[in-house]
């Protein structure tokens, strides 16, 4: 199972359907593939929805639908993988800021499996050598050459066998492919609490869609309260009943301090710094354990609309 090669093929839509996804696909000075999902062109659902397959690496589906319209009357964006470990954590998870002197991006996707210097990789394993890697960037701008040149010197692999997937928040597919981290977050949270993921044997998770914001800022606060107040995630494990009843109560966002207000508001408390806020806060709102040993489930927590309404309309 190697990460890069699924994802890669996964993206393929991207590349031979540009102009009806409505995203652009240029070759960099330095040979990089990079596909503008909302940078400098509109993008679209269809762009996110396959941007966020590819950064699962091709080992899970993520569609659009409708969820409980108490909470939010509006598009949902589902998610299921049967490998939630690799899809989740090896690759979906957004853990590599990429930083160099003129450019930021949150790094995400198999190109993480390939660069393996996040402490989480001791654990789940899925290193990987890679020949080609794909990415996927949060970022208001395409990378220039010594992001790319970085890129590639991480992962061990020459500029030209680098794709990146680049949506800003405040676009429509980059919308959609961070809120479609709903069984991701739990699959981290899990992991903050030292459960062994090795036990988890498959995901579900929904979260609405909010509206595109006006920038990136008011973005990252609508994509958060998303999956901080409405979603709902569901995992199939293997575990013992005592085990998973103590467990779930600590995984929502609700077992954080820093529940209850809308996620810029929380930001802004902490001068923009996420390595600031309770890293507790960051899991759906609700959170369902089904135990495939038992046949018993247990749940908890509860959406916030009051605080989606308040976000969604901001």
């Amino acid at each position: 199972m190697h990460l890069n090669t699924l994802a890669l093929e996964t993206s393929r839509p991207l590349f031979t359907n540009s102009d009806q996804l409505r995203v652009a696909v240029h070759t960099s000075a330095e040979g990089a593939r990079l596909v503008d999902c909302g940078v400098r062109c509109d993008g679209g659902l269809e762009a996110g929805r396959i941007m966020a397959d590819s950064c699962l690496a091709g080992l899970g589906s993520v569609a659009m639908g409708t969820g409980d319209p108490s909470v939010w009357n509006g598009p949902w964006v589902n998610v299921r993988t049967d490998q939630p470990v690799a899809a989740c954590m090896a690759s979906q998870y957004a853990g590599w800021q990429i930083a160099t002197e003129s450019f930021f991006a949150m790094g995400s996707g198999p190109m993480r499996a390939a660069r393996a210097r996040e402490t989480l990789f001791e654990q789940i394993g899925h290193v990987e050598q890679a020949e080609q890697v794909l990415g996927v960037l949060e970022t208001g701008a395409l990378p220039n050459a010594e992001a790319i040149q970085y890129i590639a010197r991480e992962c061990s692999v020459a500029t030209d066998k680098v794709t990146l997937l680049i949506a800003p928040t405040s676009s429509i597919a980059g919308t959609l492919q961070v809120v479609a981290r709903s069984v991701e977050t739990v699959m981290h949270k899990l992991f903050e609490l030292e459960f062994d993921l090795g036990q988890v044997v498959a995901g579900f998770g929904q979260a609405p869609l909010p509206p595109i914001a006006k920038d990136d800022l008011a973005g990252i606060g609508r994509t958060n309260d998303a999956v901080l107040y409405g979603s709902h995630a569901t995992l199939w494990v293997r575990s013992k009943d005592d085990e998973l009843r103590s467990l779930v109560d600590r995984i929502p966002s609700c077992s954080s301090s820093d529940y209850g207000q809308p996620f810029a508001e929380i930001f802004a408390r902490y001068d923009r710094d996420f390595y600031q806020i309770d890293p507790m806060l960051f899991s759906p709102a609700r959170v369902t354990l089904m135990n495939l040993d038992s046949g018993n489930s247990f749940t908890h927590g509860e959406p916030l609309p009051k605080v989606l309404q308040k976000s969604f309309a901001t």
